[in-house]
């Protein structure tokens, strides 16, 4: 009868200075005369724990708690009999506590099976900064003086945010990154061959953005202010709270910039005997406002809902004065010179907001659902003054443009993962993307802005919805690991295009050009395990690149009156064959990972230039040209030399083709001869250590000759520098230069028969920053969860007011 009774034991956990509970103490029962504990629970938040169904017996109750020193308590339990313990006062551990600063380098870069992963969260180099300068130093990523990103030589690259697509499309990508503060992000992952469980959306591979949202026991944040060479100034903060049910964060950032940029281009139209010279500076100065907040409540054991929200509100002045020379090819004189003026302001806003539900049946074994809503708006106002003097008269005009972006797309993502066995796991889910963009144009030639100019009017209408479903199957075989998947998708894109007189007359408006499309992209990765910490990997993806908003609007964009850029609604998608082969070797200090890759791509999305036979205009604007071949090896090298230098370096060789092509547009030929070329890139990041506590960080960089359609991209390259000195655990100041050679900037030749055109661009120039961060925050008031672990043989019959078990 006294082996069948149970009993309870009962009690509370303070801190015995403060008298604060504290939560998260292990409290275990050892039978007395044995070592090991077969009883546990932790504290619940009011510090609070009971234990039942306790067999009778001698034990002794032990209550630990990192930061403490240990208490024990002999305790005898009867039948039926319910032990109430009373307060616990656990003294802090005066050694444990003593501050000592430990200085190291977190490891920039790792492998994993389908990606690679750069934490960027301490990249001094970027500090103060965008989220594209933070992409400007990640291998194999450039980003343009206009924003756009390319990876591995290719602009049909997708950027997402926390995994998903997040609002950013090719039209406003650029235009987020640049106001999204480098301070927000904790690493960047890049996916070079995603499998079918990701979206088959740009040929060259996705960029994933991972925002910081750490879940560190307590409260912890900081504030940060800092300002830079040319007038640009940032401030922000961020707080995150954590316990064992609820994580929260908000974040907050105001960004004043100062871009000034330059370019010059000189052209020969063949086709009339004559040339144009062109110069022109501009500046920005955009103002900036990005929040973000988000929370997640584990209401049990195996179940968690969360939501998040982000926006971005931006007011961006602009100034450009172009002046243009041309004049008789043969005798280089100048009979035409225009002067153009432009001022503008643009008023981006971003808002999204996710909200979702997660349900873990056991470890690798889960279902998630997702909703996700994003509005993305730009009212873009201009206004042109044009000087023209043709021998000795002068003519003057005005414009004033408004354009207006609204953008709306919903998102339903559901995510099924199941671990079947250790060396089995199959996925399924199903995406879903509802897209509905608007963009109307008005152009008036008076001041006052009451005389429309009928023939700059235009209304673009862009809607698409994408249904997609996957599955895939991953398993090993002794050395081998595999994967195979298959996403299908269907999408329906609808558009159209009203002029002045269809808008004032509904009955006039033409109808929406729908296109349908269905496509199956196939995914296989084979994996092989070698001796000694060697292992290969090969894949193969199919992808594509649809045509976005921008391309497909037929209006023309006058910013510039001797440039004049269109898109054409006519294009469609270009789809992509992907094969990698990987090779990666740890050692101890060293890694070293290398990729070959091959890719075949049909019906390629490229701009196309050509000029009018009369006038000295160039226009510019997108066609599938094309197919193209492209081959690369990619050595990505990391290093740890001295205990005190962390070097990250890539070498990216690649070799690319461009077939001929020859089209008819507006009467006019246009004509590409097929080309191919071999060029590289180089990139370098030193990390150092140097006295008195101060990190040092490098990076530079060189992009050798490259092709492009109708020509080809002189080599350009860079180099940053960084340092950081952390005075205690709460002040820290980061200094750095961006472009300390004064050589960003793209130079680029193109032409055909008709036409040579040799064009530089320099945006930004050397910037000297500094930023200043202030770090508060209480890490040790609460701890995460942690289950025992299977040796420890916990009886999980317990239960009260601690987590059940959670020793």
């Amino acid at each position: 009868m006294m082996a069948q009774g149970t009993g309870t034991i009962s009690g509370k956990i303070i801190d015995s200075k403060t008298k604060e509970p504290l939560s998260f103490v292990t409290v275990s029962l050892t039978p007395q005369g044995s070592s090991t504990p077969i009883y546990g629970v932790n504290t619940d938040d009011d510090g609070l724990f009971k234990i039942a169904k306790i067999k009778t017996g001698n034990y002794t109750a032990r209550f630990s708690f990192v930061g403490y020193l240990d208490d024990t308590r002999n305790i005898e339990i009867g039948i039926s009999e319910n032990v109430e313990i009373g307060t616990i006062r656990l003294k802090p551990d005066n050694k444990l506590l003593k501050e000592v600063v430990v200085t190291e380098q977190r490891s920039q870069m790792s492998f994993e099976i389908d990606r690679r992963v750069f934490t960027v969260d301490q990249n001094i180099a970027t500090t103060g900064g965008s989220a594209s300068d933070v992409l400007e130093d990640i291998p194999s990523v450039e980003v343009d003086t206009e924003g756009k990103v390319s990876l591995r030589g290719s602009e049909s690259v997708t950027v997402w945010i926390n995994g998903k697509a997040s609002g950013l499309t090719s039209d406003n990508q650029g235009d987020i990154l640049q106001q999204m503060p480098a301070g927000s992000i904790e690493k960047i992952e890049v996916i070079t061959n995603p499998s079918a469980k990701h979206s088959p959306e740009g040929t060259a591979g996705i960029i994933n953005i991972v925002l910081k949202r750490d879940r560190k026991a307590g409260y912890y944040g900081s504030v940060q202010a800092g300002a830079d060479s040319q007038g640009g100034y940032n401030a922000g903060g961020n707080i995150n709270y954590s316990s064992g049910k609820l994580d929260a964060y908000a974040n907050v950032n105001y960004r004043h910039m100062n871009h000034e940029g330059e370019g010059n281009s000189f052209t020969r139209y063949y086709n009339h005997n004559r040339y144009q010279r062109q110069r022109s500076n501009n500046s920005r100065e955009p103002q900036n406002l990005f929040a973000r907040a988000g929370v997640t409540w584990r209401f049990t054991e195996k179940d968690e809902i969360y939501a998040n929200i982000m926006g971005m509100k931006t007011r961006g002045d602009m100034s450009n004065n172009t002046t243009t020379l041309s004049g008789s090819l043969e005798q280089m004189d100048t009979t035409e010179m225009i002067v153009r003026t432009t001022d503008a302001v643009n008023r981006p806003k971003m808002f999204n907001i996710e909200g979702g539900y997660r349900h873990t049946f056991k470890d690798g074994h889960y279902i998630d659902l997702s909703v996700n809503h994003n509005i993305w708006g730009m009212d873009n106002e201009a206004v042109y003054r044009q000087n023209t003097e043709r021998a000795d008269n002068i003519y003057k005009s005005y414009q004033f443009q408004n354009n207006e972006v609204d953008n709306r797309s919903t998102s339903i993502k559901l995510e099924y993962e199941n671990k079947i066995s250790e060396n089995t796991r199959i996925e399924a889910g199903y995406n879903g993307t509802l897209s509905r963009d608007e963009n109307p144009t008005i152009t008036y030639t008076d001041e006052a802005h009451t005389q429309v100019d009928k023939n700059m009017f235009n209304r673009f209408i862009y809607n698409q919805d994408t249904h997609a479903i996957y599955g895939t199957y991953s398993g090993r075989l002794g050395k081998f690991g595999y994967q195979l998947g298959l996403r299908g998708e269907y999408w329906r894109v609808k558009t159209r295009s009203f002029n002045w007189e269809q808008e004032q007359n509904p009955e006039q408006r033409p109808s929406y050009i729908k296109k349908d499309f269905f496509s199956l992209f196939p995914s296989l990765f084979i994996s092989y395990s070698l001796p000694n910490g060697h292992e290969l990997q090969v894949n193969y993806t199919r992808r594509l690149r649809r045509p976005w908003g921008g391309q497909l609007n037929s209006f023309s964009n006058i910013s510039d009156s001797t440039n004049i850029s269109f898109g054409n609604p006519d294009l469609t998608p270009e789809y992509s064959n992907a094969y990698e082969l990987n090779y990666i070797k740890n050692w101890k200090e060293h890694t070293l990972s290398i990729s070959g890759y091959f890719r075949t791509t049909d019906d390629v999305i490229e701009r196309i230039s050509y000029s009018d036979p009369t006038k000295n205009i160039m226009y510019t604007t997108f066609e599938n040209v094309a197919s193209e071949k492209s081959a690369g090896l990619e050595i990505i090298g990391k290093n740890r030399l001295f205990k005190k230098l962390d070097l990250t370096t890539t070498l990216n060789l690649f070799y690319y083709k461009l077939d001929g092509f020859r089209y008819t547009i507006n009467n006019q030929e246009i004509t590409g001869e097929a080309d191919e070329n071999f060029s590289w890139n180089a990139r370098m990041t030193a990390s150092m250590i140097l006295p008195w506590g101060i990190t040092m960080q490098a990076t530079g960089r060189y992009n050798a000759k490259r092709v492009v359609a109708q020509g080809h991209r002189e080599p350009n390259y860079s180099f940053d520098c960084g340092l950081r000195k952390s005075f205690n655990k709460h002040w820290s100041i980061s200094m750095n230069i961006r472009d300390i050679l004064d050589s960003r900037g793209w130079h680029t030749i193109t032409g055909d028969r008709n036409f040579y055109r040799d064009s530089e661009n320099r945006h930004g120039g050397r910037r000297f920053g500094m930023t200043l961060t202030y770090s508060f925050g209480n890490m040790k008031a609460k701890r995460p969860t942690r289950k025992p672990s299977q040796n420890q043989n916990m009886n999980m019959e317990s239960d009260g007011y601690g987590d059940e078990g959670m020793m």
